[in-house]
């Protein structure tokens, strides 16, 4: 549920405000620069393997560029003022200066103690950058280091399987909880060809059958993924405790459900489209 309340922030019209503010004004520019920036100025390969399920062509376009716009600790800080605006918009002030939000400030960042650096490029990068002193950043910046810890494990298990960036997205969204083909294509700079050859390439290993479903075996396999996924990112809950676990969930529930309800993310962002 904390990783809801980290994605508010890709769908702000406050991110897009303050990085104008910088001089990066497309919304591909901006999305590249606020999640690499933690990595420091770096080129376009390191941002598509990263990143993983972006085209890197797309990616290209933006990066290295956008650090002659804006340096990586201005657009940190940029993403900063972003972040404290899109959540007093969305939960609002009693929220924001809650003693729950600072209860679950305190729980993620204790979570964040037991990740591993090792193999993670983008967890690591950010576990360097300070804690914020407010606790709606702290919780932010808390959620985002967990996000990436789990992220950063969940490709390495990607590659294991043998799915490339888009049968990655493919088989997600097959699953009816990933980005729908319409958001995939327009963020990640995938064309409706290069998806029809991604998912041919999974029909032939009988992943995906002709009307675009999960197989069994596909079925199994996302299940096998997201198993070891957990398994790689056990530490840090196994360190937070059960109790400890469990009132995290629900107070991130809680603030994840009331951005929602306020309209935090596209209603059509995900589905099978």
């Amino acid at each position: 549920m904390l990783n809801t309340l980290h994605a508010t922030s890709y769908f702000a019209p406050e991110l897009g405000t303050e990085l104008a503010a910088l001089g990066v004004t497309h919304p591909r520019a901006v999305n590249f620069a606020v999640r690499a920036a933690a990595l420091g100025p770096v080129g376009a390969g390191a941002v598509t393997a990263t990143f993983y399920n972006y085209k890197h062509d797309l990616v290209a376009r933006h990066i290295p560029a956008v650090w002659a716009i804006a340096s990586p600790e201005d657009v940190l800080a940029a993403r900063a003022r972003a972040v404290d605006a899109t959540l007093r918009r969305l939960l609002g002030e009693e929220a924001v200066t809650s003693a729950e939000m600072a209860e679950a400030a305190r729980l993620a960042l204790r979570a964040t103690k037991a990740c591993s650096r090792s193999a993670r490029p983008l967890y690591s990068a950010h576990a360097d950058l300070p804690v914020p002193e407010e606790p709606h950043l702290a919780c932010f910046h808390a959620a985002t280091l967990l996000r990436e810890h789990r992220g950063d494990g969940h490709l390495a298990v990607l590659m294991a399987a043998g799915l490339d960036g888009l049968e990655a997205v493919v088989t997600h969204t097959a699953t009816g909880k990933g980005m729908t083909p319409k958001w995939v294509c327009a963020t990640r700079g995938w064309t409706q060809e290069d998806w029809d050859a991604a998912s041919a390439r999974l029909r032939e290993r009988g992943l995906l059958d002709g009307a675009g479903e999960l197989t069994p075996d596909g079925v199994a396999l996302r299940q096998e993924i997201e198993s070891e996924t957990d398994r790689l990112d056990r530490a840090p809950y196994e360190h937070l405790g059960a109790e400890g676990v469990a009132r995290l969930t629900e107070l991130g529930a809680g603030f994840a459900r009331a951005a929602a309800m306020a309209g935090a993310f596209p209603a059509d962002l995900i589905g099978k489209g």
